[in-house]
């Protein structure tokens, strides 16, 4: 072999490394996108205005869900609870936030009696709320505590999370002025 045909071989050989890596063909799988909203419920959220991913940026996490009428139920038990300016005042949090649909999973009575009871409601809602901003890749073997004081886990990858192992993300990733927000398909309960 000539060393002209070595040289060819070699740059050849090195094309075909370089080409699937330039298009990540030879990358790890991939993993959730730190850096936007994801799920199939995103597409329910508002295209504009205060409601919508764009709008909920600029408010702080009550007022943002407030905004978004996927969580009114949630915007409903907050007030009541009396964690509004608790939660728009929080830096950096994160907040696994019930959808209206979650809420109709538990019946009329039974969330009837719970939004009469602040300490109970307080109890329940905080138990959705840590204390640090979580990006999706540390929701794939994810433990975090509570502002509750509890522990909930999530765990999954790509696009696809639950929590306790109930929950489903159904939108993450959604940035208020000081949290992350995941919503999810279901109320999440404190250990007892």
């Amino acid at each position: 072999m000539t060393t002209r045909s070595m040289i060819r071989t070699a740059a050849v050989s090195a094309a075909a490394i370089a080409l699937p890596v330039s298009l990540g063909l030879l990358a790890p799988a991939a993993h959730a996108d730190d850096s936007k909203p994801f799920g199939p419920a995103c597409s329910s959220v508002p295209k504009e205005g205060a409601g919508s991913l764009d709008g909920m940026a600029k408010d702080p996490v009550a007022t943002a869900a407030s905004n978004n009428p996927e969580l009114s139920t949630l915007v409903t038990a907050v007030k009541k609870a009396g964690l509004v300016d608790t939660l728009n005042n929080a830096k950096n949090i994160t907040v696994f936030a019930p959808s209206n649909d979650a809420f109709e999973k538990i019946p009329k009575a039974d969330l009837d009696k719970v939004l009469a009871d602040k300490d109970q409601l307080t109890k329940i809602l905080t138990y959705h709320v840590v204390g640090e901003k979580a990006a999706p890749s540390q929701l794939e073997m994810g433990s975090f505590k509570t502002l509750e004081g509890g522990e909930l886990t999530t765990k999954g990858s790509d696009e696809s999370f639950k929590v306790n192992d109930m929950a489903n993300v159904v939108c993450g990733n959604v940035q208020t002025a000081n949290a992350t927000v995941y919503i999810i398909d279901s109320v999440l309960m404190p250990p007892k």
